[in-house]
């Protein structure tokens, strides 16, 4: 998806100039001719269809999101430094990250000023159900986990059926209506967890490794070693050893914050290339795999 926008030069500069002088200064004396013009900037924004999981708000590596309750959803707050962990993590992709860029279209006659709005394409971490249980006896009827269930996997059934469906009786329970989960359509997310308000579910389930999509690199011989970037890497994964620039590679996520801080570009955020990222994610899978076949021998 991507979005353009216009804007006319002499409205941008007017806008200059309104935020350049005090209001009660005549803004008719001032003018500005704004010869280049060139922006960028990264969104992170969640959808309406968020499920209220939850998985976002525990990975955030900033505490940046809020966490949802059945009557709202999730937000990320202006403490986030775009990492993009939160939509590699959310299981049904309403995080979405986008690319806002702008610039003076220089082949317009008026130098038109685009916006565009682009949206990034972000692989996702692993996420697999591996058990998941509900105590019927602490269940009081909600129904915020049918609601919210992405995949429909919570119902709601009487007694008799649930029973057969288990091959089990439940003598225990009352003759009514309860919600039964369907194991084989449960992805794991953890939306009716969060939101049970008396522990009745319990899940065990398998979260991924944060895949890498990008590389800090480090240029040691432009450093002035001015601790700018030790300072302000929100992970601590930085650290200025005498005149070298150390990086903790497994705590780097590669956010960006460090090398727009950087006052000589000592550093910098590449993106790997796709295969790399590729043969990165095919060898988690490979790993999971082999993790889940050994638990099932096990069992």
């Amino acid at each position: 998806m991507e979005i353009k926008l216009k804007k006319q030069m002499e409205d941008l500069q007017r806008e200059v100039v309104l935020k350049s002088v005090d209001l009660d200064d005549d803004i008719d004396d001032f003018e500005v001719d704004i010869g280049a013009y060139d922006g960028y900037d990264k969104l992170i924004t969640i959808s309406p269809r968020c499920v209220r999981c939850d998985l976002c708000v525990e990975e955030c590596p900033v505490d940046a999101i809020s966490p949802s309750s059945a009557v709202k959803k999730s937000r990320v707050e202006n403490n986030c430094v775009k990492c993009e962990i939160c939509a590699q993590t959310c299981p049904v992709s309403c995080i979405y990250v986008m690319e806002t860029k702008s610039a003076i279209n220089k082949e317009s006659d008026d130098g038109d000023v685009e916006y565009s709005l682009k949206e990034v394409k972000v692989p996702h971490r692993v996420l697999r159900m591996k058990d998941i249980n509900i105590d019927r006896t602490k269940c009081d009827d909600c129904g915020d986990c049918v609601k919210f269930c992405p995949t429909k996997a919570i119902t709601i059934k009487e007694k008799s059926i649930i029973e057969a469906a288990d091959d089990t009786s439940y003598p225990y329970l009352e003759d009514k209506e309860y919600p039964y989960i369907d194991k084989e359509l449960c992805v794991g997310c953890g939306s009716c967890v969060n939101l049970c308000n008396t522990d009745a579910i319990t899940l065990d389930r398998t979260l991924g490794p944060v895949i890498v999509t990008k590389s800090l690199c480090i240029d040691q011989d432009a450093c002035v070693q001015c601790y700018l970037c030790e300072e302000s890497c929100p992970v601590d994964a930085i650290r200025l050893d005498g005149d070298e620039v150390v990086l903790d590679d497994d705590k780097c996520i590669r956010c960006n914050v460090c090398s727009s801080k950087c006052p000589v570009n000592a550093l910098s955020l590449k993106d790997l290339e796709k295969s790399e990222s590729s043969e990165e994610l095919k060898d988690l899978e490979k790993s999971e795999d082999l993790e889940n076949n050994t638990d099932s021998e096990t069992n």
